[in-house]
């Protein structure tokens, strides 16, 4: 079966009143192949439902569980094609975001999830080789090799070391995974933790290394707030670690992923 452009929705996740979601959108738009487009909010108010207006899109409120998972499955749901992409409202797409994407999908064997390489943006500037993303593109050259990205010993192992896979930029394949994908309680690591349960099934993680996102590294993002936050990132931290290493790894790990923590800082190259 092949997969077409009807076949993919980017359901935007907005959320208060982020001075980005206009350009994020605009990046949606501004794809070379033109596919679906959804917005959910749990926090509805008058700045998103102007946008969701302006650019004529669909916006859902989600009146259900708050948090991340309620949030990203909520998203999910409402998208009804056999694709969706949860867009960051922080974030842009690159043109060939979606023409890159399908034809890797249309390329892979079982794929589950699609997902590809970014640039940072930091202080407006476009970082293309910050010491993180080297270190991620480092820990994910085992799925440069396409007979890898199916085996479930090569998609740990990018696993066990960090969560180099930007969940930004991941499409799913609906009818190749569970019916509700989220099922954490996390707040920084409920992708990581996704990863790492579709690591042990059949089907592949379908990597490109084309930088096609670019991902915005401020103040205001939750990643940035949960790691000033190091208590609850420590512990989620140390909780995927164990998923994958013993105990007194784990503990070791740590030391080193603490101080990798802080290439998020918005001022850091």
């Amino acid at each position: 079966m092949e997969f077409k452009a009807k076949d993919h929705t980017f359901a935007v996740c907005a959320y208060k009143e982020s001075p980005y979601l206009r350009e994020c959108i605009e990046s949606l738009k501004n794809q070379t192949v033109s596919t679906n487009i959804i917005m959910t909010t749990a926090t509805d108010n008058e700045y998103i439902r102007n946008i969701a207006e302006e650019y004529q899109i669909p916006l859902f409120v989600n009146h259900g569980p708050a948090g991340i998972a309620g949030d990203w499955n909520f998203a999910y749901h409402h998208s009804k094609t056999k694709l969706v992409t949860l867009a960051h409202q922080d974030d842009r797409y690159l043109p060939d975001y979606v023409s890159d994407m399908l034809h890797k999908l249309n390329s892979a064997r079982h794929p589950l999830i699609y997902f590809a390489d970014y640039y940072e943006l930091r202080n407006a500037e476009v970082v293309k080789n910050s010491t993180m993303l080297k270190v991620k593109r480092l820990m994910l050259l085992p799925l440069r090799i396409r007979k890898f990205q199916g085996i479930s010993f090569f998609k740990r192992c990018v696993l066990a070391f960090g969560n180099p896979v930007a969940c930004w930029s991941v499409a799913y394949v609906k009818e190749n995974l569970p019916g509700t994908v989220f099922e954490s309680q996390f707040r920084s690591n409920l992708d990581w933790e996704e990863w790492e349960k579709l690591s042990r099934e059949k089907g592949a993680f379908v990597y490109s290394y084309r930088p096609l996102t670019c991902h915005r590294v401020h103040e205001g993002s939750e990643t940035t707030n949960t790691i000033k936050e190091g208590n609850i990132r420590a512990k989620e931290d140390y909780a995927m670690f164990l998923k994958f290493w013993p105990v007194w790894l784990a503990k070791f790990l740590m030391h080193f992923y603490i101080k990798g923590e802080k290439l998020n800082e918005v001022d850091q190259k």
